[in-house]
């Protein structure tokens, strides 16, 4: 039997006693409700150990749950920080990649436009050559020409055949 229904029994017993006429009060044997009481005092502090234990006990894991609480959002609070840290290296990553690919069109284009002036000179220059070259086989075939409406190349036909024919 437990010390409530220790207590239960000494107020069923103090119910069921003789009422004095005329008064509150009630007539108990003294020695009967010390004896509950002392039965009582004897079973409370068993059971008040207990419930200190197991109070304690609930305070451990209170503690301790609270402790895994705190590391967990400890550990969150660090995975947020790292992820935040990582999509800032990302952002940055892309920002020098773009920069990177930008100075590059950039010098691409430099380059093109270097290689297109060269070629554009080259041919140009080449132009240049071939006109002059064909000013003079122009000029030769006048020259073919003017001497063939003369009637001869040189001072005898017979001198002719031992020279030969001018290079052009």
């Amino acid at each position: 039997m437990g010390p409530l229904d220790r207590i239960e029994d000494i107020v069923a017993y103090v119910e069921a006693a003789k009422a004095i006429p005329m008064s509150r009060n009630c007539k108990v044997d003294r020695a009967e409700v010390i004896g509950l009481l002392e039965e009582l005092r004897g079973e409370l502090p068993g059971e008040l150990r207990r419930a200190d234990a197991i109070l304690a006990e609930r305070d451990k894991i209170i503690d301790a749950g609270q402790k895994e609480s705190e590391r967990i959002i400890a550990d969150a609070e660090a995975e947020h920080a790292r992820l935040v840290s990582a999509h800032e290296v990302v952002v940055s990553a892309e920002r020098e990649g773009n920069r990177i690919v930008g100075e590059a069109r950039n010098e691409a284009q430099r380059l093109r436009d270097e290689v297109d002036e060269y070629v554009d000179t080259t041919l140009a220059n080449f132009e240049q050559f071939l006109q002059r070259a064909l000013a003079g086989v122009e000029r030769g075939r006048d020259k073919m020409h003017a001497l063939r409406e003369i009637g001869s190349f040189g001072p005898s036909d017979e001198e002719e055949d031992a020279k030969p024919l001018p290079s052009i």
